[in-house]
């Protein structure tokens, strides 16, 4: 098992990036359903925790088949997905993922936010005999490098700046001097028990993993002004919309992939 502690700085309060998160999330997995591809939402309901309290769970399939590699696509299912299963208890969340397809890989992501420039030392409670197991990576929004297919100029936090808070662009150094100032701290880990190919495959899911989280934190920020001052039931109803309009498109590609009529 591959362990990483990911630690993201934003230049937000803990309880404004509460809105900023669920904005980015919506919005972004709309953007990314398409041609048999996307998020299609199953369950979205309140769910409550003994310790963590009332919180909200999410359960969905993130549709891959057409972006995988040709020699992949050759042998797997023609409809294929991932499933996520997420429990929200902010400011403490759980995700896990997995594939019916590839049974031995597993993901779990524990997350928690906090009003601080990633100075926690283990604010996840990782056992002190696990703790030697845990690399911590900071990742920065502005000065990290994003693949060229996803980079916009108008999501670069180093250009953005905020017409409705003021804040941006972030400089050299941002997380030391920017107020307010909030992180992100993600314990990733990755398992894939299959000899011969256990290292290269959870280290190749770590650095996509840190891909996504590079990029939906920069959309966060950048999407600032459309979120800000939304009340959490704004959100909900936005992301209710945007919800039923991924999976209104995730089910016609599927519907289009699944109809012999239409393949040649």
């Amino acid at each position: 098992m591959l362990t990483k502690e990911y630690r993201i700085c934003m230049p937000l309060t803990v309880e404004e990036y509460k809105i900023g998160q669920l904005y980015m999330i919506a919005r972004h997995s709309l953007e990314q359903s398409d041609a048999g591809n996307g998020v299609e939402v199953i369950e979205n309901k309140e769910c409550h925790d003994p310790e963590h309290g009332k919180g909200q769970y999410t359960e969905k399939r993130i549709h891959l088949s057409s972006r995988l590699p040709y020699w992949v696509q050759a042998f797997c299912p023609r409809v294929f997905y991932v499933v996520e299963r997420g429990w929200n208890y902010y400011p403490f969340t759980i995700t896990e993922y997995t594939c019916s397809f590839i049974p031995k890989l597993h993901i779990t992501i524990l997350t928690k936010f906090e009003d601080n420039a990633g100075t926690s030392e283990n604010c996840l409670n990782i056992p002190e005999d696990k703790l030697p197991e845990r690399t911590i990576d900071f990742v920065d929004i502005a000065f990290d490098e994003i693949t060229a297919k996803h980079y916009k100029k108008e999501e670069d936090p180093k250009f953005f700046k905020s017409s409705v808070t003021g804040r941006g662009p972030l400089v050299e150094g941002w997380r030391q001097t920017d107020q307010p100032i909030m992180c992100s701290y993600k314990l990733v880990q990755v398992s894939f028990e299959v000899w011969g190919f256990q290292t290269k495959v959870e280290d190749f899911i770590q650095r996509c993993i840190r891909d996504v989280l590079l990029l939906g934190h920069r959309q966060a920020f950048t999407w600032i002004d459309e979120w800000h001052g939304m009340s959490i039931e704004d959100v909900r109803e936005y992301e209710r919309k945007k919800q039923e309009e991924a999976n209104e498109k995730v089910l016609i590609s599927r519907e289009d992939v699944e109809d012999p009529a239409t393949v040649d």
